[in-house]
């Protein structure tokens, strides 16, 4: 599960979701294949030329401070999204941890310096880190404040809420790199990028109602999401109805239940790949009560995404809004 902006967005409502009428247990069978397998690539594409930090730079940081930057020899970004814009800036050879949702295959060997989706602070001091990269949903506040006063440079980058967030990440990010020329040129691709996908979408398309569920069968964690899920900006962009925001839901994510289900009616079901493997697949899937009474349940109309990506709003946000316009329309190209 993403941690900068899912996991915070979940940790109120996962107490809830576990009671709530229609929420039963589950296993973690192998799942049944989905529909329509998730296209989201597990690597990133560095820019053409390493960029090389000019250094030192002051920067500001989204908790209100201004922090100096001395080094960018040991890097620790402690999201996968962060991880993800420091490697395609080409300096992903400086990065000596990462966190758990860092899931791409160059960073697979680093050591992981997060539990669960908590940053231990022992961990990321132990590798004596020049510059830590966190978002304003990093925590414990506590693990962020023994960093900080290990002496080690700390910035802070607004949580990712949108599709318009993803530039100005990039920015932050390039900015506390000493690496700005870098940071527009990679701005500047993932804008082409995400233009040439929005360009895909039939314009003779309806508008297809899609609900995002994040399910945890392991957990008998069945949730739906709503306005601040963080995936109506992808849904929207990709041509779709958010379903579950244009149903009334105004907050992040409520428990699955029949009524509430009823009231989306959404047209196909978005899912994160790990999430359907915890139910046994679209099979499983369907037996969530409500699931199968709807459009999408009825005509098994899955789409899944990598949770690694998802919710990223990175550089390969491009590559996550191509694999929903491919699964939402592929058809009718």
């Amino acid at each position: 599960m993403r941690r900068t902006r899912l996991a915070g967005a979940l940790t109120a409502v996962i107490a809830l979701a576990l009671t709530a009428t229609g929420c039963g247990g589950g296993n973690t069978p192998e799942a049944a294949p989905a529909a329509k397998a998730s296209a989201a690539p597990d690597r990133v594409e560095p820019l053409p030329s390493p960029a090389s930090p000019r250094l030192p730079v002051t920067v500001g940081s989204a908790d209100g401070r201004r922090v100096t930057v001395g080094s960018a020899e040991r890097i620790v970004p402690l999201s996968g999204s962060l991880s993800e814009i420091v490697f395609t800036l080409g300096l992903g050879d400086r990065v000596v941890a990462r966190d758990v949702t860092a899931t791409f295959e160059q960073a697979a060997d680093l050591p992981v310096v997060t539990r669960a989706h908590d940053v231990s602070a022992e961990s990321v001091l132990s590798l004596k880190p020049t510059l830590v990269l966190a978002e304003s949903t990093t925590g414990p506040a506590e693990a962020i404040a023994q960093i900080r006063d290990a002496g080690v440079p700390l910035v802070v980058v607004p949580a990712a809420k949108d599709l318009d967030d993803v530039g100005s990440r990039i920015d932050d990010v390039a900015a506390a790199l000493g690496v700005p020329a870098a940071g527009e040129e990679l701005r500047e691709r993932t804008t082409e990028r995400l233009d040439a996908v929005r360009k895909k979408i039939p314009a003779h398309a309806d508008r297809p109602r899609v609900a995002f569920l994040y399910v945890r069968g392991s957990a008998a964690v069945y949730l739906l999401g709503g306005a601040e899920s963080g995936a109506s900006s992808l849904l929207e962009a990709a041509g779709a109805v958010d379903a579950g925001k244009e149903s009334g839901l105004r907050k992040d994510f409520t428990p699955i239940t029949t009524e509430a289900l009823a009231q989306a009616a959404p047209d196909a079901i978005l899912v994160m790949t790990k999430g359907l493997r915890s139910v046994g697949g679209v099979d499983g899937l369907v037996k969530i009560p409500g699931v199968a009474e709807t459009p999408a349940g009825a005509d098994r109309r899955v789409v899944s995404v990598d949770d690694g990506v998802l919710l990223n709003y990175g550089p390969r946000t491009d590559q996550v809004l191509a694999s929903l316009v491919d699964q939402l329309y592929g058809e009718e190209k």
